[in-house]
């Protein structure tokens, strides 16, 4: 039977290689795109990637996540003087201590607490918070000041100084997302292969037509003899062989935790595919979105929390019978918390710091950092109390051994989660 997909024209500049790549061909997105075979290496601060080297999932709760519905201060009446419709009944809330406790939505994630496999940073943020969606998510995936505009993410700078290329004819990527575009964290200095695929997943029929896409775009002949076309070519061949190679992995994985069927756990399965396929990848990133909750909050936070809660557990029990826990940490980020004021229609507003969760193995489970002080007036914001790259530093330093540093562009205080 012939098929229905389109032969496309050969890409002849970076530009519509892009384009194309943007279409979920293979999602192989380079964060630079100087050919790999002439990237130096100098840059290298550790060797290559190595299948059994440490794993960081990044999981973006992309719109602001309520981190006081979340992490619920369940024992201050400021709590409920400002939510007196949203804020959650002491009676229902899952409690860590005496005075905070979790959304009941998060029972798998308390479990996991309770076991001393996650961590909770509590009031995390940064200085001169910024409420827009676009800048405050580039901050973080940046890790930059509020007020300095960086062009590289913290992932890109730590690929820059400890990912300098894979072997010799290897394709596989240091850096995989599972979201609908390539992160601004995965963005470096340097050419470092990376490779996106859709969240959830996937479409066998769409696979097979990416799949079919790059074949033909291979197999047309260049523009021409020159750096660019044989730049793009190259960079369509790697695409094609990664792209085989991550659907045979996902195609034929058998998870030992069962799954709630929705995209985001589907895209915590692939992740745990590819980790036990032995992939030398260092860095993957998911991303659940629908946090921005400015209406109707209750239900709508409840249903996510349920999704994380549950996807997060199914992965680190799938990981543990799998015996790869001890290699993979999985961290939360998102752009900033609400308001601690509730607003007239029952949801919050843009706001500040939120807590974020740690989860693995190796993590020292339990509470860190300073609780927020909600002795405020209506509408005053949080004022964070630890700073989102002491976070990311205990992260590199502790984890990924790679030193901050030279990645944050300064020394940030660790904390005692790893």
């Amino acid at each position: 039977m012939a098929s229905n997909v389109p032969t496309p024209l050969f890409p002849t500049t970076r530009r519509e290689f892009l384009q194309f790549s943007g279409r979920g061909i293979g999602l192989l997105a380079f964060s630079r795109f100087a050919p790999s075979f002439l990237v130096n290496s100098a840059l290298a601060a550790t060797p290559a990637p190595e299948k059994d080297r440490p794993i960081l999932v990044l999981v973006q709760l992309a719109g602001g996540n309520d981190g006081l519905n979340t992490l619920v201060p369940y024992e201050d009446a400021n709590y409920y003087r400002l939510r007196p419709t949203l804020g959650i009944a002491k009676d229902k809330v899952l409690p860590l201590n005496a005075t905070v406790g979790l959304h009941p939505s998060c029972a798998a994630l308390h479990r996991l607490t309770q076991d001393g496999k996650v961590a909770i940073v509590q009031n995390v943020g940064y200085p001169n918070p910024n409420r827009s969606h676009f800048r405050s998510s580039e901050i973080w995936e940046t890790a930059s000041g509020s007020n300095e505009f960086l062009a590289t993410g913290w992932i890109g700078r730590f690929m820059d100084n400890a990912c300098a290329g894979a072997p010799a004819g290897s394709h596989d990527p240091v850096g995989i997302h599972l979201s609908n575009g390539l992160p601004q964290s995965f963005l470096g200095a340097s050419d470092h292969p990376t490779f996106g695929l859709q969240p959830g997943a996937g479409n066998r029929r769409e696979n097979e037509e990416n799949r079919r896409l790059l074949e033909s775009l291979v197999n047309q002949p260049g523009p021409g003899e020159n750096d660019n076309a044989t730049y793009l070519k190259h960079t369509l061949m790697d695409a094609l062989v990664t792209e085989k190679k991550v659907q045979a992995v996902l195609g034929s994985y058998q998870p030992s935790a069962t799954y709630a069927g929705n995209p985001f756990a589907a895209s915590l399965r692939n992740v745990a595919a590819l980790i036990a396929a032995g992939l030398p990848t260092r860095v993957y990133f998911v991303s659940l979105t629908g946090f921005d909750t400015h209406s109707n909050q209750a239900n709508q936070q409840a249903n996510l929390l349920t999704t994380l809660s549950e996807g997060l557990a199914a992965f680190q029990k799938d990981l543990e019978l799998h015996k790869l826990d001890g290699q993979v940490t999985t961290m939360t980020f998102s752009e900033f918390g609400r308001r601690p004021s509730e607003n007239e229609s029952r949801g919050t507003d843009h706001g500040t710091a939120a807590p974020l969760f740690v989860m693995g193995a190796r993590v020292k489970g339990g509470l860190h950092g300073t609780a927020p002080d909600l002795n405020l007036a209506h509408n005053q914001d949080l004022i964070y109390t630890t700073d989102f790259r002491s976070v990311y530093a205990t992260m590199l330093d502790r984890w990924m051994n790679c030193p901050s540093e030279p990645v944050l562009g300064g020394k940030f205080a660790p904390l005692g989660i790893v």
